[in-house]
């Protein structure tokens, strides 16, 4: 068993008060497949979580994060998750989306109910749950 901890760095990116999420791909050897989740990944060495946010972001959907700041930290037996959030100034057409299944902004209430409607997918699909809370938690800060 491999008992290292994963160090991983993800942003809410925010819009008119709603939040760009990506439905993952549903592959079902990765984390929460299938599922509605927020952009970033993990650390490289030697990597501060500052800079893995904007390159994993930059990777995944070609936009460059200048103005971010740090919301929180979710740390459990498997990762340390560095929570960061920015605003999205550009609108989602103009996106690229690298990796996933699907990218969409949604409200509040969608996160709430925890599943969301893709159109790439076709089909309702669920939001993982840590990210889901990583969410309601920011929305109960404005």
């Amino acid at each position: 068993m491999n008992s290292q901890l994963a160090y991983v760095a993800v942003t809410i990116l925010c819009q008119e008060n709603k939040f760009l999420m990506q439905l993952r791909d549903n592959i079902p050897n990765i984390i929460a497949p299938g599922c509605w989740a927020l952009f970033g990944g993990h650390l490289e060495p030697g990597e501060t979580p500052e800079i893995a946010v904007q390159r994993e972001v930059m990777e995944e959907i070609g936009y460059q994060l200048t103005d971010f700041t740090k919301f929180g930290i979710y740390s459990d037996e498997k990762a340390v998750r560095h929570v960061f959030q920015a605003p999205l100034l550009v609108p989602v057409n103009q996106l690229v989306l690298s990796e996933g299944w699907d990218l969409d902004l949604l409200t509040a209430e969608d996160i709430d109910k925890g599943e969301y409607y893709s159109e790439k997918a076709g089909q309702i699909r669920p939001l993982a749950a840590l990210p889901r809370k990583i969410m309601l938690d920011f929305i109960k800060t404005l």
